[in-house]
């Protein structure tokens, strides 16, 4: 059985969108309802935190200084330092019942982020790709709650998912152009093990995502097929990432809203960062170019 830590105790409300990077050496991670954003140490423990105005779905560092955000009301650029955002795009002024979910950066260095319909009952979500000259690009719609975005190592395939349906596509895609095509059913989850949320690819191409409501992170091989099942102490894992500096520990965050206080009383883990043992190395994480 793999030995499952608890790297972090945040109790967060509903934590998400983790990222290593490996220039920094820490976690960026965001707690969406807490409208926090974190930058977590695992070699001192220190977590520093910064408050947001709006529900903060996913973060890429820049390759400048600094971090975009996907905000409720869209992308944003945020310092740290000075804890000031600056809106770069609103590509859903007209969907007041939407706010952006996951997000992630290609290979190429373009800031992918998902929309969601915040109550989770109509198809009125869409993927975005914000390219480094600041262009946003609606790249597919009908979504209820755009998920669980991530990239095959050679960056040809683009996996992502509509949690609610339990579905997760592959799609070809276009390093050079950013466009997508000939969309196809990669993994359907079944619901007794809960619904796909945030994934991660590792250095052999294996994608591992993690389940809400599943007690579990699962790894997919490329053809959709279950190469391994880590249960895990917390029913809502949220999204892992691969890091450490070998890149060879899988954080996941987790989240404890919706749970009873006797749930949380018998997972005193949810809402926390945990680690594991992959057993196999992950790929950097590309900053956003813009």
């Amino acid at each position: 059985m793999t030995d499952v830590r608890c790297a972090l105790a945040a109790h967060a409300i509903l934590g998400e969108g983790a990222l290593w990077d490996a220039a920094d050496q820490k976690l960026y991670w965001v707690d969406i309802k807490g409208r926090l954003v974190h930058r977590f140490d695992p070699v001192t423990g220190v977590d520093q935190q910064w408050a947001v105005a709006e529900d903060v779905g996913s973060l890429a560092v820049r390759t400048g200084s600094g971090l975009v955000l996907a905000l409720r009301s869209g992308f944003h650029f945020f310092d740290p330092a000075t804890g000031i955002t600056s809106l770069v795009a609103a590509p859903e002024s007209d969907r007041s019942e939407n706010r952006f979910n996951d997000g992630k950066t290609d290979r190429q260095g373009r800031f992918w982020a998902g929309s969601m319909h915040d109550p989770e009952t109509r198809p009125t979500g869409a993927l975005y790709r914000l390219d480094a000259d600041l262009t946003c690009t609606r790249m597919t719609d009908g979504l209820i709650c755009s998920n669980t975005l991530c990239w095959s190592p050679d960056g040809r395939t683009m996996y992502h998912a509509d949690t609610p349906t339990r579905t997760v596509w592959a799609w070809d895609f276009d390093p050079d152009s950013g466009d997508i095509a000939n969309r196809r059913v990669f993994v359907r989850v079944p619901e007794h093990e809960g619904a796909p949320d945030g994934a991660a690819v590792d250095a052999e191409g294996f994608v591992w995502i993690a389940h809400w409501d599943g007690w579990r992170v699962t790894r997919y091989d490329p053809a959709g097929r279950v190469a391994r099942v880590v249960p895990l102490p917390v029913q809502r894992a949220t999204c892992p990432a691969f890091g450490g500096a070998q890149l060879d520990v899988l954080y996941v965050t987790s989240a404890t809203v919706g749970l009873s206080e006797g749930e949380r009383a018998r997972q005193p883990w949810a809402g926390g960062v945990l680690a594991l043992d992959p057993g196999v190395h992950g790929l950097p994480e590309a900053r956003f170019r813009g």
